[in-house]
């Protein structure tokens, strides 16, 4: 397994472009915790905070494929350094109105939905330079899961570090450390041989693909609608183990160790899914992931105490990132060079979109039924959207299929960021 991963590292320019973006998106685990915790102070009224924290969410998420679209027309030279700048002169606006106490909700709120629409997408670039740096599919999905388990622990890391910075600062230094750690990386990231002499794939919309997005999301929508699956499931167990926890009389504490073995269940899925070289075709096993998924939260329905369900937690995790790895994958290899970007951009709205509505749900349902009740529902509804994954896996085949001898060198993309 560590000859496997350390030979993705010894990749031309991987190391320092791998390392370069990580730092950059752990802006993103750092300044969410950051704004919200910062607008609760300056407005003092938790509706605010979270009709500002929605509005964030909101155009980072949904407006993903449209920034990962600029990376594909323009290069991400071209389009990274602008959206660099809109981002942190946004949050560096919105530091200065949250440092005291007293902001108007609706500067708040503007200047936190520009923040998130400007957001550079790391995540999605790297996986589409992992494509280029990557000479074969199975060292590609050493490299994607690589990256999905180094974002997993990016996610953890960040609101430690967010719980260290309020201890001993104002909540608004969390926003701009999160500002110069997405300045550093980003900049790191651009100047790396691996991104400079990446020229725009052009014609973004001019393609078979279309001028808009919707071709290839029509292309893409099997492993988009796997990834929903899978981000309804993570909604639903964030919310779900606080009310077990809850209705256990267990402390807020426990619930941290719960959601910890989830991540480190995820972290280890995804070193085992990348240290074997796959015969299953990629649509079937991610069908099986999905369905595995849901199996693991028709399991947490039968736990009797905390116990069993960080066991539970801890096999649902297993197969969160090789799902996600698996589906980045799939959509990467059914697009054309100049939709690379957006593909794996549209997987990770997928995951977001569906982690937002699974919370909403899960809220909903947990007060009006058992938590029992609420995990089978949910389990069920993610085992039965499972086969749709797999739907095609002998069928018409990927676009590239026919390409695959001349372009054995970039056959797909990742996770979460």
């Amino acid at each position: 397994m560590s000859a496997s991963y350390a030979r993705v590292l010894r990749l031309p320019h991987a190391r320092r472009t791998f390392a370069a973006a990580l730092t950059g998106r752990l802006s993103y685990g750092i300044v969410p915790l950051s704004v919200m915790l910062s607008v609760t102070r300056a407005s003092g009224s938790y509706a605010v905070a979270g009709t500002v924290m929605a509005l964030f969410g909101g155009t980072v998420v949904f407006l993903a494929p449209a920034r990962a679209a600029l990376i594909d027309r323009h290069g991400p030279r071209r389009a990274l350094v602008p959206l660099l700048v809109a981002y942190t002169s946004s949050l560096a606006l919105l530091t200065a109105a949250v440092w005291r106490p007293g902001a108007p909700a609706y500067l708040l709120g503007a200047l936190t939905a520009l923040a998130g629409a400007c957001v550079p997408p790391l995540g999605p670039t790297m996986r589409t330079v992992w494509g280029r740096l990557a000479p074969d599919r199975a060292l590609l999905q050493r490299a994607y899961s690589l990256d999905a388990v180094a974002e997993e622990l990016l996610f953890v890391t960040g609101p430690l570090l967010v719980g260290v910075l309020v201890g001993v600062a104002v909540p608004a230094a969390g926003i701009v450390v999160g500002a110069v750690l997405m300045v550093a990386g980003a900049v790191g990231f651009v100047s790396s041989p691996a991104v400079r002499d990446m020229a725009p794939a052009g014609g973004a919309g001019t393609s078979a693909h279309g001028k808009a997005g919707r071709p290839v999301l029509r292309r893409i929508a099997r492993p988009v609608t796997a990834a929903l699956a899978v981000g309804v499931a993570l909604g639903v167990l964030d919310l779900l183990v606080v009310v077990f926890a809850e209705r256990h009389h267990h402390s807020g504490a426990s619930v941290a160790w719960v959601l910890a073995a989830l991540s480190a269940g995820s972290a280890v899925g995804g070193l085992l899914n990348g240290a074997v070289d796959w015969r299953t075709p990629a649509p079937t096993r991610l069908a099986l992931l999905t369905a595995g998924l849901g199996a693991a939260l028709l399991g947490a329905a039968l736990a009797p105490g905390l116990g069993l369900l960080t066991l539970t937690m801890t096999i649902a995790g297993l197969f969160v990132s090789p799902a996600i790895t698996t589906a980045y994958l799939i959509a990467d290899e059914r697009v054309t060079d100049e939709a690379r970007t957006r593909a794996g951009a549209w997987v990770n709205t997928a995951i977001n979109a569906g982690s937002t509505a699974g919370t909403a749900a899960a809220g909903v349902l947990a007060g009006r039924l058992p938590v029992a009740v609420c995990f089978a529902l949910a389990g069920a509804a993610v085992v039965l959207v499972a086969p749709i994954a797999a739907k095609g896996a002998r069928g018409k085949g990927a676009l590239r299929a026919g390409t695959a001898a001349v372009e054995e060198r970039e056959v797909s993309r990742p996770g979460p960021g």
